[in-house]
């Protein structure tokens, strides 16, 4: 498998499918690059472009570093993009689409960016998580006692009712997740202070000039679509689009075909302009 090497040296894992401008898919928090949702999206995406699925440092085959950095997660975004050719659309997913902002704030070359709803808490459609959230976390986690790190996240980070996670721990998909929750720290400092109900501060996001599209689903909780939205304000170019009966887990067709649609065009463009009239 091909792998990008960080400014810290630290390798980063990623697959490639489909050929054309380059897209690369930023999964959210305990995901990997083969996560089957997001393999299967790249295959719906590939008629489009070079999908590139990659290993967020800590998960899969990408390594780590002994303490986590917002910076060095910038660090593998944008060496992953060098490695493909220089420059590169951005499909971020969830807390992956608060990393992709944050990389195009810090001058990362991205071209365009699909943003599919950042997990920002800017209102009071819930109760924030408490102060020492992240203290708990990673207690729990230096105990090894990650089921109830992953349990403390989908509740109180997420805001999920407690039987879901209740029910997902007897499912095989449990133990695979576990297998990463000592990453869950890294996405939510990524959130920074995006996560007590206030809004966005809009100096935090001037320098993400990329061009961007902010989705969110119809039948998302109302936190989520709310988050969306004050991106999409807060960005310099952002837009927000809602999809139609869709959740925080769209469907890969809806959502493969709303990031063509979005980004496929303007990419295209500078490729499709009719040739010059010969000179006479």
């Amino acid at each position: 498998m091909p792998y990008a090497i960080s400014a810290d040296g630290t390798r980063i894992a990623y697959d490639t499918t489909g050929h054309g401008p380059a897209l690369v898919i930023v999964g959210g928090a305990l995901s990997d690059r083969r996560f089957a949702k997001f393999v299967k999206l790249a295959e719906l995406l590939a008629g489009h472009f070079t999908a590139i699925n990659y290993d967020r440092r800590g998960r899969g085959d990408s390594g780590d570093a002994p303490s986590y950095a917002i910076e060095r997660e910038i660090e593998d975004l944008t060496a992953l993009i060098e490695a493909v050719g220089g420059r590169a659309s951005v499909l971020g997913f969830s807390s992956g689409a608060v990393l992709a902002a944050r990389a195009s704030a810090a001058g990362a070359p991205i071209e365009q960016m699909a943003l599919y709803e950042p997990p920002f808490l800017v209102d009071d459609s819930r109760t924030p998580p408490a102060d020492d959230f992240l203290v708990r976390m990673e207690a729990l986690l230096a105990e090894e006692r990650r089921g109830d790190a992953m349990r403390q996240f989908f509740v109180e980070g997420m805001g999920m009712p407690r039987l879901i996670p209740a029910v997902m721990r007897l499912l095989p998909i449990w133990r695979r997740l576990e297998r990463v929750a000592h990453t869950i720290p890294y996405d939510w400092t990524l959130l920074g202070e995006d996560h007590q109900g206030r809004p966005l501060r809009r100096s935090e996001w001037a320098a993400a000039t990329t061009p961007a599209i902010v989705f969110s689903g119809s039948k998302s909780p109302a936190q989520l679509r709310s988050a969306a939205r004050a991106l999409a304000e807060a960005l310099p170019q952002g837009e927000h689009r809602e999809l139609a009966g869709q959740s925080h887990n769209p469907s890969n067709k809806v959502l493969a075909a709303a990031v063509i649609e979005a980004l496929a065009p303007a990419r295209h463009a500078t490729v499709a302009r009719p040739a010059a009239a010969p000179a006479l």
